[in-house]
């Protein structure tokens, strides 16, 4: 049982633009992830496991989908003043919607004020990783400090792309912006330390900074480029090393995971990392469960024809979801969500394929992402021909992964 009244902020109102089209029909932390889960599922199981229950959602950019999965998926008894609540933009400073993070928790200093937190923990939705954020709280409150930033590690060769944490003594002295010239970490001179967005505040001090940070006609109102700053000026913000989080269950392999999906190769490469034999990032740690909301009328998983010198459905190092009908297709390295059907001859390589979607016969799917509902009418294909591919209106990523929006349907 937590020993502290904390209160988790997950922030939740990005656009996403560097995922579109992905999130041209829904909020970034909406875009599903793995199969059968959404991005937020990751922020939000290690806030639970963590023990913490009385967890804000902070929503703004077409958000229907967003509050429609956490308001179905995870609800809790209110019996024990637990609570999973998804909140909008309340324009309660004004008429405009959130100018930033910071403005987003400024404008829900209401939620703080009915809950009477001690601590507050703060963080973003969109990113895979597994953390045990009470023992950051134990650290932070252990620090005496107001304010502590999580800051993973980054091989020194990137933080000129960074924004790096320079700290002595467990506290931030300064954020180096895209540093040309970093100096390495004492023990491990070949790495920086980055901010991973993740925060843990003292209650009272972080409401002084929101309430002058509001009222700074100058600030941009974000938590990394105002708010953080304000307290690292004072001497009062305290650095976590991610390496030092030991989460239950985690093995040498993918201890210390941690992958902004804000791109959509980086988003691709994130599904893939489920997939491999032995896992950079394992879904099988059941001390540490990455949880969500299956539709329960789904049947299991079903791989129909078996003519070896013809047509045999199968699946091979590959996620298959309840739901799939593989019906004499082929499907290798994939991860294959619920409810998809793929006929016969068909073929799905390397690629992510989200809820509903059809591959035709003979169709092929080859280094692809396949919104939800796509349909691949008979010896269509996708991730072939890459110049075909955005011939046709396809985002084309430089690693040359293929597209394929919401609803679309792919003729040959």
């Amino acid at each position: 049982m937590a020993k502290y009244n904390v209160l988790a902020i997950v922030l939740a109102g990005g656009e996403g633009k560097r995922l579109m089209p992905l999130t041209d029909d829904r909020a970034k932390p909406a875009v599903p992830f793995g199969g059968h889960y959404r991005l937020i599922d990751f922020a939000l199981s290690n806030i639970v496991n963590s023990g913490y229950l009385k967890i804000v959602v902070l929503t703004q950019y077409k958000s229907h989908s967003l509050d429609r999965h956490v308001t179905k998926t995870w609800y809790t008894s209110p019996l024990l003043g637990n609570f999973i609540a998804p909140v909008p933009a309340q324009q309660r400073r004004g008429p405009h919607w959130y100018l930033g993070s910071a403005d987003a928790i400024y404008q829900s200093l209401n939620i703080v004020d009915d809950e009477k937190p001690d601590y507050i923990v703060i963080i973003g939705a969109d990113n895979i990783y597994r953390m045990d954020f009470s023992q950051m709280v134990d650290a932070h409150i252990a620090s005496g400090l107001p304010a502590t930033v999580a800051g993973i590690r980054q091989p020194i060769e990137l933080a000129p792309a960074l924004g790096v944490i320079d700290s002595k003594d467990g506290v931030i002295k300064e954020f180096l912006e895209k540093p040309q010239n970093p100096q390495g970490l004492p023990d491990d001179p070949t790495k920086v330390l980055a901010s991973m967005g993740n925060y843990v505040f003292t209650t009272k001090d972080l409401v002084e900074a929101l309430r002058a940070d509001g009222h700074n006609p100058d600030s941009k109102h974000d938590m990394g480029g105002n708010i953080i700053p304000w307290f690292v000026e004072r001497g009062e913000c305290g650095i976590y090393d991610f390496k030092d989080n030991d989460v239950p269950g985690s093995t040498d392999r993918d201890r210390n995971y941690w992958r902004d999906v804000g791109t959509l190769d980086a988003y691709y490469d994130a599904n893939m990392d489920l997939i491999s034999v032995h896992p950079v990032f394992n879904l099988y740690n059941r001390a540490w469960p990455t949880m969500t909301m299956i539709d329960g009328a789904l049947p299991p998983a079903k791989f129909v024809y078996g003519e070896e010198h013809s047509r045999m459905g199968h699946a091979v190092n590959s996620f298959v979801s309840p739901g799939v009908i593989i019906s004499g297709g082929e499907v290798y390295h994939s991860i294959v969500s619920p409810n998809c059907y793929v006929h016969s001859w068909a073929q799905v390589t390397d690629s992510v394929v989200m809820h509903g979607c059809r591959i035709g016969r003979h169709s092929v799917v080859s280094k692809a992402i396949l919104d939800k509902n796509v349909v691949l009418e008979e010896g269509a294909t996708v991730g072939l021909d890459l110049e075909h591919d955005r011939q046709r209106g396809f985002t084309v990523t430089e690693s040359g992964i293929t597209i394929v929006p919401k609803g679309m349907v792919v003729t040959r």
